[in-house]
């Protein structure tokens, strides 16, 4: 059988639509989101999967209402602060993706201490996209290029910018997944998903559990991947 990815995304859609079904507000939507999200880490730890990127907060997000985007911000830091026991205690290697300074001060220092505690954490490395877009990520990946006087020795390459992504160390994703019955990108990896396997479910991300994941994976590995060639 296929070995299981190196390198999941997920895509965690429906927080909000969780929480209308059960005629909450959207805020409980979101609380009930990171439970899940440590559920699924902990189920990947698991599975041995070495890599998870997570899309919490996209560049997008930002339309949202002003006592929305300003409640997730205070779910992040509260997150960050609450959880180095989980993190450390299940031996998670923390990493962010996105445009950080771009994010409220208090909410940038708490995912820096979050990564700087978790640095020699080996179980799984989580990487956390917050303030994320793909396509910001290629204009600043083009920008940094830029900054370290790159023009002058020749043409931009694949590998030029691989080299200066957010997190250029992580493989690509193998398999992305997307809950809530969504079929689209929403501009999450578009540089690193350029061959991914896409595995999309009707389940709403709060009730997303363990068996959606073996699912996912067991999907996965029931496909060839070809890279555009053929075998």
């Amino acid at each position: 059988m296929k070995e299981a990815p190196s390198h999941i995304g997920i895509i965690m859609d429906g927080n909000g639509r969780w929480a209308v079904k059960r005629k909450l507000p959207r805020t409980a939507g979101h609380k009930q989101g990171i439970t899940t999200a440590k559920k699924i880490i902990k189920e990947a730890i698991r599975l041995g999967i070495p890599n998870l990127t997570l899309y919490v907060f996209s560049t997008e997000n930002w339309k949202r209402t002003e006592e929305e985007v300003g409640f997730l911000m205070k779910l992040i830091v509260f997150h960050m602060r609450s959880e180095a026991s989980f993190y450390q205690t299940n031996d998670i290697k923390v990493r962010h993706a996105g445009d950080i300074h771009g994010l409220p001060e208090e909410v940038r220092k708490e995912i820096e201490k979050s990564i700087e505690n978790t640095r020699n954490n080996k179980a799984i490395t989580v990487t956390l996209a917050i303030n994320y877009g793909g396509r910001d990520e290629i204009i600043r990946s083009v920008n940094r290029w830029i900054a370290a006087d790159k023009p002058g020795s020749g043409s931009f390459s694949e590998e030029a910018m691989r080299k200066y992504l957010d997190n250029s160390d992580i493989p690509d994703p193998d398999l992305i997944i997307r809950t809530a019955g969504e079929q689209r990108m929403s501009n999450f990896l578009l540089w690193e998903s350029a061959y991914s396997e896409y595995y999309f479910t009707d389940t709403l991300w709060p009730d997303f559990s363990a068996e959606d994941l073996s699912k996912a994976i067991d999907s996965y590995r029931g496909r060839e991947r070809k890279y555009g060639g053929v075998k």
